[in-house]
């Protein structure tokens, strides 16, 4: 009698894991999710071994690319200038479905927290009809009460003002209270909260996609943005504690279309008006963009990469990938978790051992223990081929990437796994020699006092520790 309870329920358990790899089979094909090995490795082991708690898992964080996610479809091909940036850049991006890159102008990089406040603070006050706000992390905290203050009375002012709070962001932030930003005029959505109700069924996947998009729009006429969230430990520092080293900058210019763009998008799927979600970014068989009048002028040009699961293409993993093999004298990195993907750490080494000189950049200690423990493996790869990891001594939180003369990278993208295929991220490309410049310059200032970093070999149950580490991070 027991043998035959147990050959049902194993019958039964063989039937559910065999039920599970087909709901993860079709639905891997359907929606082209590519994964990372480890992470396909882990799902079919979980599913095989824990079939009931596998598939609900897989139903809520196995998605990582939406069902209408913007495609990549060249119907024609987008003449690219090369007097504005680098025709390899323009080719991909264009391939990829990005708007060209466009004019720009007053681009401020700011050097502490104090300068980036400042700016916003300027920002905010100059608005005249709506101010858009994004942001993953919105501080309880003398930072986060002044900036909602100042929201507030511009709100009261007749400003349209919109906050878009990651939902699980609103959560670390110090849940803060949300009715009554509504009740002063601020119109306030999260993204995806985690518990909602009522339940959207099926998930799709979206519950472990995160927003990671920092930005601040004036009038659809001047972007704020970069890797600060906001809130104290970003501009001020909290508690009498020095403020985290990190890096922003403000524009004006036809670049900030694009932006105001992709917060439209984010913020109709945030308030489920859009079940896309996808931004409404020219096509690649748009008309050519003329850049006459951006040359004459002496003008720069920047170009939105957004990446996430709104775009099918990995926009920004496939750019850093272009870079780092195509790289010709140096490349140069700030970042606070440095555990990027295997094709992207073999690009850098690669680059190294062709003779570029890599400098990568990341805090002594970040706020993620974690994180640290992960990306020992890299930086050991990266030394042994000749690249240079520096250790910062204040916590670091600054995303930036130079290559060459011809590249620069800012905002909100992390090297790792999780910025990389996982989240909603910005950056910002910038192509002018001397926009390129300003960046390079405050990452080596940022450079000169920290000292470099040479992990010991580690010994086996340490190098196991790294491996879990490593293979549990990509899949949270």
């Amino acid at each position: 009698m027991a043998a035959f309870a147990y050959a049902e329920l194993f019958t039964l358990h063989g039937l559910l894991s065999a039920l599970g790899l087909l709901v993860y089979t079709v639905g891997s094909r359907t929606l082209q999710q590519r994964r990372h090995p480890s992470a396909a490795i882990g799902w079919v082991m979980l599913i095989l071994l824990l079939p009931e708690a596998g598939v609900p898992l897989y139903l809520l964080f196995g998605t990582r690319k939406l069902p209408k996610a913007k495609s990549r479809v060249v119907l024609r091909p987008r003449a690219v200038d090369e007097r504005v940036a680098p025709a390899w850049a323009q080719r991909l991006t264009a391939s990829m479905g990005l708007a060209p890159p466009l004019a720009l102008w007053d681009l401020r990089l700011h050097q502490d927290g104090g300068q980036a406040r400042r700016a916003l603070d300027e920002l905010v006050d100059g608005a005249q009809q709506s101010l858009d706000v994004s942001t993953f992390l919105l501080g309880r905290d003398a930072f986060g009460d002044r900036f909602v203050a100042r929201l507030a009375r511009r709100a009261r002012d007749g400003v349209r003002v919109r906050m878009l709070v990651d939902g699980v962001g609103a959560l670390m932030g110090g849940r803060r209270d949300f009715s009554s930003l509504r009740a002063s005029g601020i119109e306030v959505v999260r993204f995806v909260p985690p518990l909602r109700w009522p339940v959207q069924w099926p998930p799709r996947g979206r519950t472990n996609l995160r927003n990671h998009r920092k930005l601040v729009i004036a009038d659809c006429e001047r972007l704020w943005s970069g890797g600060r969230n906001l809130a104290g430990e970003y501009f001020d520092g909290v508690d009498g504690r020095e403020p985290w080293q990190d890096l922003s900058f403000d524009l004006r210019g036809p670049v900030v279309a694009e932006a105001v763009s992709l917060f439209q998008a984010d913020w109709a799927f945030a308030r489920r008006d859009d079940v896309d979600g996808s931004p409404d970014a020219p096509g690649v068989d748009a008309p050519a963009h003329s850049y006459d009048d951006v040359i004459e002028r002496g003008l720069s040009v920047a170009q939105l990469i957004p990446t996430g699961p709104d775009y099918a293409d990995d926009t920004l993993h496939m750019l850093l990938l272009a870079a780092f093999h195509g790289a010709r004298t140096r490349i140069l990195a700030v970042t606070p978790y440095l555990v990027p993907d295997e094709s992207l750490l073999t690009a850098l080494v690669l680059a190294a051992r062709r003779g570029v000189r890599v400098d990568v950049l990341v805090p002594e200690r970040s706020n993620h223990r974690l994180a640290d423990i992960a990306r020992n493996r890299s930086i050991r790869e990266l030394n042994a081929a000749g690249a240079f990891v520096w250790l910062s001594g204040p916590m670091t939180h600054a995303k930036a990437v130079v290559v060459d003369g011809t590249l620069a990278l800012c905002g909100s993208l992390n090297l790792d796994s999780r910025s990389l295929f996982l989240n909603y991220e910005l950056m910002t490309a910038f192509y002018s020699r001397r926009d390129v410049e300003r960046f390079a310059t405050w990452i080596e200032n940022a450079r000169s006092s920290a000292r470099p970093c040479a992990p010991a070999a580690p010994g086996p149950l340490r190098s196991i520790g790294e491996g879990l580490v490593l293979w549990l991070g990509f899949q949270l």
